[in-house]
Formats: structure tokens, C-alpha cells, sequence
């Protein structure tokens, strides 16, 4: 025997959840979002870092800060992008003969394409500037990396400097590359405008 009161329950509550479910006509795909990255206004300022034999231009929303073993190492210094979450390690070699200038570069080659395994491709690039004695290389490394472009200067007798520039965020290169582009331009005057003491 058919219970007729459940029945039209159920009939009821199927016609009521269909015509509030059919109340919107637009049918149309909605379009993809992404955040919006505010990026300052391009400036900089000039850094000499205290008992260092090198200087620099550093962007004015960048930070110039000592590393956590600032004893053993008085010239690494870190340039923090707040906004960005993101820093760029800087570290400095006097050339002699417990670093040499084939050592350093192939240490820094070696830190670049220790990345090989999730980078998708490493670019380098020669850093010429014989006016003001700066030669070098930049690494751009592609992909889900964690570090996306390093570099190295150096007047190939004295003084040797490193870069790498990292984001304190898991890799995600769609994510990042926005901001990477911006800061890779700030890096990029930071070399063209070392000088050494």
C-alpha cells in the first residue's frame, strides 16, 4: 500500500528545490582571476656597507641587513624585499690563495644548476662592465626552483661577490613570476652599479 502523505512530500520537496535551483538565467563563464601586485615606483639609494670594500644601488623599499653569522662573515649581507616577501643574499670573497677566482666561480656555477633537477632551464649571461672593472655571470633558472636568477661579479684579481635572490614561499613559478621580472630588474641595476673600494 502506496503511503499518499510521503509521497507528496517528497514530490513537493523535489518540485520546490528544482524552481530554486532554475532562478538564475546567465549561464555565462566567469572570468579568471588573479591578484593585483601594486609595484612602487622605481628608486634608489646608495649603499657602502660598513668595512666592506665594495658599494652598490639598492632599490629604497629593500632593506640592507647583516646575516646571522656576521662575526665569521662580516661583508654577507641580505637585502630584504618586505613587500615581496622575497631576499637577496649577497656574499663577498677578498681573492687570494684560499679562494681563488676559479674556485668561486665554479662554486657559484655549482650552487646555480644544484637546481637542475626542478628547473625546466638555467640561461646565463655574461656581466661586462670593464669601466668599472665588473665582470661576471648571471644565472636565470626556470621553473619551480628555489632560487630563480643568481649571479657573481668580480674584478678578477681582488674582490669576488655573490647573489641569489629567493622567495620565502613554496616555488610556484606561475605565482612568483610577476614580481620575479620586477625585482630580476632591480638585481640587475644592483650589478650594473657595484663599485669596488
Amino acid at each position: 500500500m502506496v503511503n499518499w502523505n510521503k509521497s507528496f512530500n517528497y514530490i513537493f520537496l523535489f518540485i520546490l528545490l528544482f524552481g530554486i535551483s532554475c532562478t538564475s538565467t546567465d549561464y555565462s563563464p566567469k572570468p579568471r582571476g588573479f591578484f593585483r601586485i601594486v609595484f612602487p615606483e622605481t628608486q634608489y639609494v646608495s649603499d657602502a656597507p660598513i668595512g666592506c670594500p665594495f658599494s652598490f644601488e639598492r632599490p629604497i623599499y629593500a632593506n640592507l641587513t647583516d646575516t646571522p653569522d656576521k662575526e665569521q662573515h662580516p661583508c654577507w649581507k641580505n637585502i630584504d624585499f618586505p613587500q615581496f616577501n622575497a631576499r637577496l643574499h649577497l656574499s663577498y670573497f677578498a681573492i687570494g690563495p684560499h679562494a681563488t677566482l676559479t674556485q668561486l666561480t665554479e662554486d657559484a656555477r655549482t650552487f646555480a644548476f644544484k637546481h637542475t633537477a626542478k628547473a625546466t632551464a638555467i640561461d646565463q649571461a655574461k656581466i661586462y662592465y670593464p669601466e668599472n672593472d665588473v665582470f661576471g655571470l648571471t644565472y636565470t633558472i626556470e621553473g619551480n626552483t628555489a632560487s630563480s636568477f643568481q649571479f657573481f661579479v668580480s674584478d678578477s684579481t681582488r674582490h669576488y661577490l655573490r647573489g641569489a635572490l629567493y622567495f620565502n614561499e613554496k616555488p610556484n613559478l606561475d605565482s612568483i613570476q610577476p614580481v620575479l621580472a620586477f625585482l630580476k630588474t632591480d638585481v640587475e641595476h644592483l650589478i650594473s652599479t657595484v663599485r669596488w673600494k
